[in-house]
C-alpha cells in the first residue's frame, strides 16, 4: 500500500530512543524526509546519522528550543508536513510526592510542548492545504492510572487534540492522538522494572495484558505512520489506543 507520504517532511520530537526513534525509522522507511529533535547533541547526531536524516539538538522545554527545531528543519529539508509530538515528561509518582510544582512540570513537558510545537508548524500546513499532527499520549490520559500529574497532563493532550482537530480540519490538516499502553524496549522503564523484578512484572503482564505480552515500539510506530498517511484522511480528532486491549475505557 502506498501511504502517500514519500517526500513529505516529518519532524519527530524526542526521537533518539524508544517510541520516538521507532516512529522516525518507520516514517523514513515510507520515504519521508525525517528530522529528529532532542536535547542531547551526541545522541541526536548519532541517531540522525543512522537514519540518514537530520537532527536538531534543542531543549524543547523552552520556547527557543522549539523554534530552533522547526526553523532548522525547515531550512534544511523544507516546510514541515508531518509533526509527531512524542516528547513527554513525568513529575511525581503518587499523591505523596505530587503538588502544584509537579503538575506544572508535567503540563509544561507534555501538553505545553505539544501545543507550542504545533502552533509553530500549523500556519504553514494550513497555507499548503495539507498536514498531519500526531500527539503521543498514553492510555493513562484516557482513563485514571499512573502518576497523578502525568495522568492529568496526558488527558489535557487528548483534549487539546480534539479541540484543535475540529478547528483546522477544513484546511486539510488532521490532528490525532496515539495512546500507547505498556511498551517494552531495551533501556525503557518497563525493561528496567523487568530486570529488577522479573516475577512481579510477569504477574503484571498476566493480570493486565490480554495478549499476554508487552507491546513493541514497532507496533506503535506502525499506527503512527498510518495516521500520517493519505489513507487516514477521515481520521481526525481521534485518540487511538495501541495497547492490545490493556485499557478499560469504553470511549
Amino acid at each position: 500500500m502506498d501511504l502517500g507520504i514519500a517526500g513529505k517532511v516529518a519532524l519527530v520530537t524526542a526521537a533518539t530512543r524508544g517510541i520516538g526513534l521507532g516512529i522516525a525509522q518507520a516514517l523514513k522507511a515510507e520515504g519521508a524526509r525525517v528530522a529528529i529533535a532532542a536535547r542531547t547533541e551526541s545522541d541526536v547526531a548519532r541517531t540522525a546519522n543512522s537514519l540518514g536524516g537530520i537532527g536538531v539538538a534543542a531543549d524543547l522545554l523552552k520556547a527557543e528550543g522549539c523554534r530552533r527545531a522547526v526553523d532548522e528543519t525547515t531550512a534544511r529539508l523544507g516546510p514541515i508536513d508531518i509533526l509527531v509530538n512524542n516528547l513527554g515528561t513525568r513529575a511525581g509518582t503518587g499523591w505523596a510526592d505530587t503538588g502544584p510544582e509537579e503538575f506544572e512540570a508535567a503540563f509544561a513537558g507534555n501538553v505545553g510542548v505539544s501545543a507550542r510545537m504545533t502552533k509553530l508548524v500549523l500556519p504553514g500546513m494550513i497555507d499548503r492545504g495539507w498536514g498531519r499532527v500526531v500527539v503521543i499520549a498514553s492510555v493513562f490520559g484516557r482513563e485514571a492510572g499512573g502518576a497523578p500529574a502525568y495522568n492529568a497532563a496526558k488527558a489535557a493532550e487528548i483534549s487539546f487534540v480534539r479541540s484543535l482537530a475540529r478547528e483546522v480540519a477544513s484546511s486539510g490538516v488532521t490532528v490525532n492522538c496515539i495512546a500507547p499502553g505498556s511498551i517494552l524496549w531495551e533501556g525503557g522503564g518497563w525493561h528496567r522494572r523487568q530486570q529488577q523484578d522479573p516475577d512481579g512484572i510477569a504477574e503484571f503482564v498476566r493480570r493486565e495484558m490480554p495478549l499476554g505480552r508487552f507491546g513493541s515500539v514497532a507496533e506503535v510506530a506502525s499506527a503512527v505512520v498510518f495516521v500520517c498517511s493519505g489513507q487516514a484522511s477521515l481520521l481526525n480528532g481521534a485518540c487511538i489506543p495501541v495497547d492490545g486491549g490493556q485499557s478499560r475505557s469504553n470511549i
